[in-house]
């Protein structure tokens, strides 16, 4: 983590707060060949998710015991069938729905406190800092997979117990980049000034802080997903996310783990989805890096 922050945080003097900034990212992206498939087959799985009642063939919950493991390329079941004879095919396309809402929905969330909560401890720096930035450091010792695990089973299984304790594990993460990067821009000349002017804190933090941390905390942040998507897969595979019959890559892992030895192509296919996910995030927030580093 120490590595991520230390790379992100040399980029907070190169954010210019002028509109044409972000322009210029998007342009820088879109030259990126690399982040534009990244995107591209986010966006599709985005899509195939929306539109899951449209394209898939069968119902995910509808089973056959005749129909039990059959093989990929089976005439009718282009993916094969799964323990309970459901189509892979369409449980992977109603699958997508839960993995990106756990995947997805706690990063956004833990930004916007874990941010809150850096900027605040960064500016105000002293006493404040050390409080805020200890209580953070009890939360960021614990390993990521240990302190969602513990959440999750003390909250119990569920959708909505595993968005939070995901959500929980990452807002020490963001706090910390957010207070590292917050530390250098209130230190800057300009900051200085307002402060000297009289400028009220809210105002400076409004007007001189937010347009130049916002980048650095933001692109840390999307690298968090693939990590989220990881770890809600995990949650789902221990028992503790969401719970049958509802479709789910990692659910669907932990359900194929018996098949794995009489049909392990069928059984891999979760797992597959879950790989390609995580690496088209990570690869989009390597891109956006890249885009976001003027010097470069």
């Amino acid at each position: 983590m120490a590595v991520i922050t230390a790379d992100i945080a040399p980029s907070v003097q190169t954010i210019a707060k002028s509109p044409g900034f972000w322009s210029g990212v998007v342009r820088r992206v879109c030259r990126d060949p690399v982040a534009v498939i990244a995107l591209s087959i986010l966006l599709i799985l985005v899509l195939m998710a929306i539109f899951a009642p449209y394209i898939a063939p069968y119902d995910p919950a509808k089973g056959s015991v005749i129909r039990r493991l059959k093989p990929i390329g089976t005439p009718g079941y282009i993916l094969g069938t799964d323990e309970l004879g459901r189509d892979m095919l369409s449980r992977l396309i109603y699958g997508a729905r839960l993995s990106l809402i756990m995947g997805v929905i706690p990063v956004p969330i833990a930004f916007l406190i874990g941010s809150t909560i850096g900027i605040i401890a960064g500016y105000a720096g002293g006493l404040t800092n050390t409080l805020i930035m200890r209580l953070v450091d009890v939360f960021y010792a614990f390993p990521s997979v240990l302190l969602a695990v513990a959440l999750s089973g003390a909250l119990g299984s569920g959708l909505t117990n595993a968005l939070v304790s995901l959500t929980v594990v990452f807002i020490p993460q963001i706090a910390r980049v957010a207070e590292s990067v917050t530390t250098q821009v209130r230190k800057l000349d300009y900051v200085d000034a307002a402060r000297a002017s009289g400028a009220p804190a809210l105002t400076i933090i409004r007007v001189h802080i937010l347009g130049n941390v916002l980048g650095p905390i933001f692109v840390f942040a999307t690298s968090l997903i693939s990590v989220s998507m990881i770890l809600a897969s995990g949650l789902s595979f221990l028992g503790l996310g969401v719970r049958p019959p509802d479709a789910e890559w990692g659910l669907m892992l932990n359900t194929l783990r018996t098949a794995i030895y009489n049909n392990p192509f069928v059984a891999a296919l979760p797992g597959v989805m879950i790989f390609i996910t995580s690496i088209c995030f990570n690869l989009f927030s390597d891109g956006l890096r890249s885009a976001m580093d003027v010097k470069s």
